[in-house]
């Protein structure tokens, strides 16, 4: 007898339904508690920064900047390291290029006492790194071209800073102690006893100034430098988009000096 359409289709559709519950079976065993960690899901790799356009900060711009760490001949040796921030922006087509408050790094070439005879104090100091607000880090090659210190310290072309001299003062020393002998040798033996006096002063004033320093080279934490770039700066200006500009840190001024 054959078979209606509707009892072929009813067959198919009780076959469909049996063979589609052995299949979600085994899904419905892995339910529960999982002893094997899930695998990995595997993450893209993070897309390459592309650079951005190249600025460049030419040779001779100069830069404002504050001492965070004093110098002194009397404790400096060659090796050490200097910390100083901006405190005035560098801009090119109206734009902040280098921002108040980038810090930079630099170091001691070579440290020097001032003599006990003749000499000054004097050391020599490079800036190597700049590190902008946001973390951007380049190398740099810049030196002091002059220092707000409050003494006389000099520099010069090379980065050198130069303490005053004492020759002046040692002079001084010398005729205050040599008359001072002088009076006290005319009171103890009369015309002769000056000369002696004189003469004593003469040598307790020359042992003084061999056996005392002169003015060490010092700058101050605190003490404002005008440095100069020394060789083209490049920077990318991908990294140049500062949400603040920076502000300049208050920090102690340098000691009123007496010299």
């Amino acid at each position: 007898m054959p078979l209606s359409a509707r009892t072929i289709a009813r067959a198919l559709f009780s076959a469909a339904t049996i063979l589609g519950l052995a299949i979600a079976a085994p899904a419905r065993q892995q339910d529960g508690p999982q002893t094997d960690a899930p695998a990995p899901v595997a993450q893209p790799p993070a897309p390459p920064r592309a650079p951005g356009q190249k600025l460049t900060v030419p040779s001779g711009t100069r830069l404002a900047v504050v001492l965070e760490n004093g110098i002194s001949t009397r404790s400096a040796k060659a090796g050490d390291s200097l910390y100083f921030h901006t405190v005035f922006p560098i801009t090119q087509n109206n734009h902040t290029v280098i921002p108040v408050g980038s810090y930079l790094r630099g170091s001691l070439m070579e440290s020097k006492r001032p003599g006990r005879v003749k000499g000054r104090g004097e050391f020599r100091l490079r800036l190597e790194s700049l590190i902008f607000p946001n973390g951007y880090t380049v190398d740099l090659l810049a030196a002091p071209r002059s220092a707000d210190t409050g003494g006389k310290e000099t520099t010069d072309s090379e980065g050198k800073v130069t303490g005053s001299g004492g020759k002046g003062k040692d002079v001084g020393t010398v005729a205050t102690t040599t008359a001072t002998g002088a009076g006290i040798g005319a009171i103890a033996g009369g015309g002769k006893g000056a000369g002696i006096g004189a003469g004593i002063g003469g040598l307790i004033g020359l042992g003084a100034i061999l056996f005392t320093r002169g003015p060490e080279a010092e700058l101050p934490r605190g003490s404002t430098l005008d440095i100069e770039i020394e060789r083209d700066l490049t920077l990318d200006s991908i990294y140049l988009q500062f949400a603040n500009t920076g502000t300049a840190q208050p920090i102690t001024p340098p000691p009123l000096r007496q010299d």
